[in-house]
């Protein structure tokens, strides 16, 4: 558990709240502009708002609820779950 303010983004916020172990354990990231989609996890709670026009996701996948931490900003509390390695 972690704080993240609403103006900075989810996978900032983890980094400078955990130790860098855990969050390269949980959120896995590499472009850090919502390219590369190696972050890309499940929001299970809560919801977020994106300040780039289309983050490296379909609607699709949005509709199913998956984020891309290094881009979301948190509009409330939100609980993510974390993607299945593979």
């Amino acid at each position: 558990m972690f704080a993240a303010p609403s103006n900075m983004a989810l996978l900032q916020a983890a980094e400078q709240a955990l130790p860098s172990a855990a969050v390269g354990g949980v959120l896995p990231s590499s472009c850090r502009n919502g390219a590369c989609r190696t972050c890309m996890c499940q929001l299970l709670e809560g919801e977020v708002v994106y300040r780039i026009a289309w983050p490296g996701l379909s609607a699709d996948e949005k509709r199913s609820g998956l984020i891309l931490p290094c881009v979301a900003y948190p509009v409330s509390d939100v609980v993510l779950g974390a993607m299945a390695a593979g």
